[in-house]
């Protein structure tokens, strides 16, 4: 264990500063003067006087029944929700915090630790925020990323809009404007200790606090994660109709808190930013398909979450097309009207055209499937009355319509590829195909052989049942789809299956039908259980969203015949004591991962290429060691680990043919037309097998069978790599090859 001794600093002193006593919402006198005219009698009347009086607890509750439309005692329920949902949210936060801490004991590790433990794609990310807050100036800093000359040498790169990296500006300026302040008040904003390692290493230096740039980052991540937890209290409150629901959400997100999230290991993935966003979104979703007519407020409100998870997240979508998908469902069947639907699909639309000028047109957002789901749900909805006239309403109008949205979303998605010339997501549909197929090449197999990137493992819906998560979720599930049958067939046994022109138009078919935000709940659920059977590392949406599902069980709608409410309350704390058996137990392993980060030979690596290269010597080798070599020793890298580009793949399948079985010239001219100075070799990704046909060389015997036999070429460099490479460098894990670019090679 490492030994901590204080070096320097002093702790930040909380300003003090002296609460104002008049009210926000106006004077006492004019509350209580409002509050005679609106009270009510009796009881309530004395009630409503105390909320009112110029010393009552509540002085703002004359502005929320008069603006708001609030009575008193909804103005307590939603504060009673707020006061639970910021708890959750604190609570969350220091969960993350505390399980970040006990994994890497990070508030002992030195700057080039901290940015070691950021590993793979994390390092990229944050290598971008290091720049601009390293940078002379803000705007030089942004600068820098959009003229990226580094990542993909010898290319100049627009960072920003290959890498989704607004999270990373924003929080690179805050931290900017932060150190500023506590500077020119001459405020200390960390502290640093010199750390005593053992084992015969040097001291190194640790700081902790807001102004190390690491800290500032991952706490800002986390107080962000915790946010999304109390978005999700209030969600399963206005989903149930019940706080207890909210709660439920809350308990059962944190009884499978590891299937539920990932971000307590990984703080600068995309979803750590993304993900909370999404809950908010969808949480607007639902209160648009429940209000009757859903106002621009509401609309403008959606449209934003919509860019804030699409922004930080090359993948939201791919998770909108499932929401979109689910909604038209809802449409087709009649739980939507299409006024609605069509405003829904316009949002969506601006919201796609904002990303995609933020994103300095990005072309993935106008190619993917997403986009061209929205022009044809749009289409179909435009052209609903035609349908209607050509073919009898009822069971074949679906079919059509479902038919004909998959057909002229498939037609509209290659059109835009080949105007664009886009082929950046063509190994998503490799990536399908290579799942219900025999079908296997590179790019597949890269993700395939990745345990998050396979099927889903048998032991996830097992640790589901020992929560009783699925379980209460086949029973929520079970009564939905028998109330939405029965209320269909009801339904087309009258005839009426157009779904109605306006809300106005649609009091009976409310009457037959279930709240139609339940149904597109279910489609959701449904959608995000396909996604995380097809790719595990997708079951950070579908746990989450069965913790939303099972906070139906305190809905009055779907659970009204147990009888009076307090049955149903008795019934779900039974459940709750139940799913807590599994659930502590599985908290408590959490917090019983202790660790401590260390990663000595890339420490001596790249203090080697720090001490030993030109600062433009460039570098190649595995992606997630390009990431540090990046981040730690700003060496120009001509691969990295953002697999979403095309010309990224190819750059990646010739740095990675050194683990193949080519002859070495035919390698070697490869790097030199890369431009590559050092290559780094690494035995494991030699050696390494995660599963049978899973190994580097392997995985070439499928795109180079003409080679496959040959000894792999990395074992034969390991061994001697003279003539086309030396040895400048190696330790117990890590060999530095030299390019040897005296002796021509010949064509």
């Amino acid at each position: 264990m490492a030994v901590k001794t204080r070096k320097q600093g002093v702790r930040d002193q909380p300003s003090q500063s002296t609460d104002r006593e008049k009210s926000q919402f106006g004077s006492p006198a004019q509350n209580s003067s409002k509050g005679r005219r609106l009270g009510k009698e009796g009881k309530g009347a004395n009630f409503n006087s105390l909320l009112q009086n110029k010393n009552g607890l509540f002085p703002g509750t004359t502005f929320a029944r008069n603006k708001l439309g609030l009575s008193p005692s909804a103005v307590i329920k939603i504060g009673i929700t707020l006061i639970l949902a910021a708890v959750a949210g604190l609570i969350h936060w220091y969960h993350l915090s505390y399980l970040f801490e006990n994994d890497r004991h990070f508030s002992h590790l030195s700057t080039l630790e901290k940015e070691m433990a950021f590993r793979t794609e994390m390092g990229l990310y944050y290598s971008y925020f290091k720049t601009i807050i390293e940078a002379p100036s803000f705007l030089n800093g942004l600068f820098l990323i959009m003229n990226d000359r580094l990542t993909e040498y010898p290319l100049v790169i627009n960072t920003l809009k290959r890498f989704n990296l607004y999270p990373e500006v924003v929080l690179a300026s805050w931290y900017r404007m932060y150190t500023g302040t506590m500077d020119f008040f001459g405020i200390a904003t960390k502290m640093c200790w010199s750390v005593n390692r053992g084992e015969g290493l040097s001291p190194v230096d640790s700081c902790e606090g807001m102004g190390d740039p690491a800290y500032f980052y991952v706490t800002f991540v986390f107080l962000l994660n915790g946010l999304m937890m109390s978005l999700f209290l209030i969600y399963g409150t206005y989903l149930s109709g019940s706080r207890l629901g909210g709660v439920v959400v809350v308990l059962c997100f944190f009884f499978n808190h590891g299937e539920s999230t990932r971000v307590m290991w990984t703080p600068p993935l995309r979803e750590s930013f993304s993900y909370p966003f999404l809950v908010l979104q969808m949480l607007l979703v639902t209160y648009i398909l429940r209000s009757r007519s859903p106002g621009r407020k509401a609309l403008f409100a959606l449209g934003i979450s919509n860019v804030f998870f699409m922004l930080p997240w090359q993948f939201a979508q791919f998770v909108l097309l499932t929401q979109i998908a689910s909604l038209f469902a809802s449409y087709i069947l009649g739980y939507l009207t299409p006024a609605k639907m069509q405003s829904l699909l316009v949002t969506h639309m601006i919201s796609l055209g904002v990303c995609f000028v933020l994103m300095f047109g990005n072309a993935m957002l106008l190619t993917s499937f997403y986009a061209s789901s929205l022009v044809s749900i749009w289409g179909i909805i435009a052209l609903r009355d035609r349908i209607g006239i050509f073919c009898k309403p009822g069971i074949v109008t679906w079919v059509i319509q479902v038919v004909g949205w998959v057909v002229c979303t498939i037609i509209l998605k290659f059109l835009m590829s080949a105007v664009f010339g886009a082929s950046d997501d063509a190994h998503i549909s490799s990536l399908i195909k290579s799942k219900f197929t025999s079908y296997k090449d590179f790019d597949t197999m890269m993700y395939t052989c990745a345990a998050e990137f396979d099927f889903m493992e048998v032991e996830t819906p097992l640790r589901y049942m020992k929560t009783l998560l699925l379980p209460v979720n086949l029973l929520v599930l079970a009564i939905i789809i028998g109330k939405t049958v029965r209320d269909v067939w009801r339904f087309l046994r009258h005839g009426e299956t157009n779904p109605p022109k306006s809300d106005q138009d649609s009091s009976e078919q409310t009457a037959l039908f279930a709240n139609g935000e339940l149904v597109y709940h279910t489609l959701q659920l449904m959608a995000f259980a396909v996604l995380a059977v097809l790719i595990m590392r997708l079951k950070l949406f579908l746990t989450p969203q069965m913790c939303v599902m099972a906070s139906l069980i305190c809905s009055r709608q779907l659970f009204g015949w147990i009888g009076e409410k307090y049955r149903q309350q008795l019934l779900v704390f039974g459940i709750l004591s139940l799913m807590a058996i599994q659930g502590v137990a599985n908290l408590q392993n959490q917090w019983g991962i202790m660790g401590e980060f260390s990663n000595l030979p890339q420490e001596e690596l790249l203090e080697w290429i720090r001490d030993n290269t030109r600062p433009n010597a460039v570098f190649a080798g595995a992606m997630p060691t390009m990431a540090s070599v990046k981040l730690s020793a700003v060496r120009p890298i001509v691969n990295h680990p953002h697999y979403e580009d095309a010309g990224l793949r190819e750059r990646t399948k010739l740095v990675y043919a050194m683990y193949s079985r080519k002859p070495p010239e035919v390698v070697k001219k490869n790097l030199v037309k890369l431009g590559v100075d050092y290559f780094i070799l690494e035995d494991s990704w030699c050696t390494r097998r995660s599963r049978p046909g899973c190994s580097m060389p392997e995985i070439w015997d499928v795109e180079d069978p003409e080679n496959s036999g040959q000894v792999p070429l990395c074992t034969l460099m390991s061994r001697d790599p003279r003539p086309y490479f030396s040895t400048v460098f190696h330790n117990s894990v890590y060999k530095v090859l030299k390019v040897s670019k005296t002796t021509k090679d010949k064509r």
